[in-house]
């Protein structure tokens, strides 16, 4: 990866474009590396709310422990990438073993090239043609640099395959098996993923390297549904490579699925594939495990269905202040919708920071009610619930758009000491 890129991000200034830093850091002029190298404490260094933060030690563990669970399962790894969109994890996450790092779309793809990510795979199929064309200058550039994305149908491989032409490269694509009916994207039925293949040997700029699909939209899904549909996929890859649809030059058959919700049967079926007659590149990309949340995810981990395998750490909080308490069941704090996830339902309030003794103590009796632009509605239990001024700690579902609202994060120790600064790319 590109450590120098990654290095530079240290150099931008800490001004207007970045919510909840210190004033006096921009009236400094200082810069970014400037500002973490300080370590100001977040609770007393000029911070001002609502500022979001990343918990140091539930980043570190979550990217151990998915990095460790997918080297015990056999599995290569690229996360997603459109959860973060931030090149500091990206590394992080290569770091700790991964393959490469998985993107939707094509601005997600020219951020991690501008970063020096040199294995992408791209979970959709690429019909765009400039996209594909810079797709191609990318590879004729660097020899080094390895990209795969979707195809799932006849008409999309004819249109990526005229997109290329004249530009001298070979994409390299799997055949995407959707999820059933009602899902999202993907081929519906075997026979539909025989013709998009058959399409890709037709096709002068393209070469079928294996195949994939999304697991998490099976219609209804659940175990028995989930396996079923993986089974489908992992057959598919064996019936191809048994009947050569595979281009002869390919080094390693691509099998890829996994989201964040269920991994561990993608470990299950993975596991179960037979020996192909190359070797065999079993892809997972899960990507909102990096972060983890308060809720969504908190119910659905894998981790909850086989605890003895690890576990995930929400690493996102909010900290909010209370700018007004006009009844005693009834207080609002100075965030809402321009800072707040809310697509997967409403933060939980988890902790009050008392402002006149700096004291913390759990939100009992808190909760969140309604979000406006720029404020969430509190109700309370009790008149001492909170006070004017406090600071109060949100927790927020869905990793996605949680890092979208914020485009320079404090990473903060349990002291409260922030030791560095993510920056995110949307």
């Amino acid at each position: 990866m590109g450590t120098d890129a990654v290095r530079r991000l240290a150099d931008e200034p800490v001004d207007h474009r970045f919510k909840g830093l210190p004033p006096d850091a921009g009236q400094a002029n200082l810069t970014v590396g400037q500002l973490a190298a300080e370590k100001r404490n977040l609770y007393t260094g000029g911070f001002t709310t609502p500022v979001l933060t990343l918990d140091a030690d539930a980043l570190e563990h979550n990217l151990t422990a998915l990095g460790t669970y997918a080297a015990r399962h056999d599995l290569a790894f690229a996360p997603h990438g459109k959860t973060c969109m931030a090149p500091q994890l990206f590394r992080r996450q290569l770091e700790h073993g991964a393959w490469g790092i998985t993107a939707a779309v094509p601005h997600q793809a020219r951020v991690y090239r501008a970063f020096g990510i040199q294995r992408i795979f791209l979970a959709n199929e690429l019909v765009d043609p400039a996209a594909l064309r810079w797709v191609a200058a990318e590879l004729a550039a660097d020899p080094e640099f390895r990209f795969v994305c979707y195809v799932d149908s006849v008409r999309g491989v004819e249109l990526m395959d005229l997109a290329l032409q004249g530009q001298g490269q070979v994409v390299d694509v799997v055949v995407e098996l959707g999820a059933g009916e009602g899902a999202r994207t993907g081929a519906r039925t075997d026979e539909d993923c025989r013709a998009v293949a058959d399409a890709v040997a037709q096709a002068a700029a393209l070469r079928l390297v294996g195949i994939a699909g999304y697991e998490a939209e099976v219609p209804g899904a659940d175990p028995d549904s989930v396996h079923a549909y993986l089974r489908r996929m992992t057959a598919l890859a064996v019936e191809f490579d048994r009947a050569g649809r595979f281009a002869p030059d390919v080094e390693e058959i691509v099998v890829s699925a996994g989201g964040s919700a269920w991994f561990d049967a993608v470990a299950d079926v993975f596991a179960e594939l037979p020996e192909l007659s190359r070797p065999t590149l079993r892809l997972l990309r899960s990507g909102a495990y990096v972060s983890h949340d308060h809720g969504w995810y908190t119910r659905l981990t894998p981790f909850n269905r086989v605890p003895q395998e690890g576990g995930l750490r929400p690493a996102f909080r909010l900290w909010t202040q209370v700018v007004s308490r006009p009844s005693p069941t009834q207080a609002f704090v100075n965030a809402g919708k321009r800072d707040i996830a809310y697509d997967l339902g409403l933060p939980e309030a988890e902790l009050v920071r008392d402002a006149l003794t700096g004291e913390e103590r759990p939100a009992t009796g808190v909760r969140v009610v309604k979000l406006s632009d720029q404020h969430a509605w509190l109700e309370t239990d009790s008149a001492d619930g909170v006070n004017v001024g406090d600071w109060v700690a949100l927790g927020m579902s869905h990793p996605c758009t949680i890092f979208e609202k914020w485009p320079l994060i404090p990473v903060v120790a349990a002291d409260g000491t922030v030791t560095d600064y993510v920056r995110t790319f949307f």
